[in-house]
């Protein structure tokens, strides 16, 4: 079956969004409210997120990331100078080619096939889960971390995955490369990869006599 192909309203961020990730936003530019203004007149209600590879999220002139994720609109609050919005990651998608970015940026994008967990992956799933809240657990003890490490996760296998993406504290370039995962092992592999290789830096910090703060942040 043909990958389906679409244009896609688009909102880079200077984060990564996953599926089944929650997605709170606070809207303000005029070319985002334009966006918002067209998006919620369509059934959906979804624009796409991509990671803003260099530039700033406001002002325009960006270069972007390929592969991202549809944003869903959960809930939205109307506020006196700007807009307040809850949206889920939904599908993954990568970008084809980016139209014309008035009034806002928009592009082609084609969706990309949900990753399926095979026989053998449900136990590296668990493997990963204690290694992604084990790591949250110690690096609480140092710095506020917007996740727990007993946050509630879902019961679906596979969102459940890309769930444990999410929290683990990994920085955005790291998350980038796992969105764009081509299989589940190949996801569950790098997040521990990852994962492993932050606990250890947070590790090199703590032997330090003097730690440098940098080291230490989120």
């Amino acid at each position: 079956m043909p990958e389906a192909i679409r244009e896609l309203a688009m909102f880079p961020l200077g984060s990564v969004l996953f599926p089944g990730m929650p997605l709170p936003l606070r809207v303000f530019e005029p070319r985002y409210l334009a966006l918002l203004s067209a998006v919620l007149d369509q059934p959906a209600r979804e624009f796409g997120v991509v990671l803003i590879e260099r530039g700033s999220e406001v002002g325009g002139g960006d270069t972007r990331f390929a592969v991202g994720t549809v944003a869903s609109i959960v809930t939205i609050e109307v506020g006196e100078q700007s807009i307040i919005l809850l949206a889920r990651g939904a599908g993954r998608f990568e970008v084809i080619d980016w139209l014309d970015e008035e009034p806002f940026p928009r592009a082609r994008v084609r969706e990309l096939a949900p990753l399926l967990l095979g026989p053998g992956d449900a136990e590296a799933l668990t493997d990963a889960e204690r290694v992604v809240r084990t790591t949250l657990a110690r690096r609480s003890e140092f710095t506020e971390l917007r996740w727990p490490a007993d946050v509630a996760l879902s019961e679906e296998p596979t969102e459940r995955l890309w769930q444990l993406a999410g929290i683990a504290p990994i920085g955005s370039l790291d998350q980038q490369a796992l969105l764009a995962s081509s299989t589940a092992a190949e996801l569950i592999t790098c997040l521990v990869s990852e994962t492993q290789a932050a606990g250890e830096s947070i590790a090199a910090g703590w032997s330090d006599d003097e730690p440098d703060d940098e080291t230490l942040g989120p």
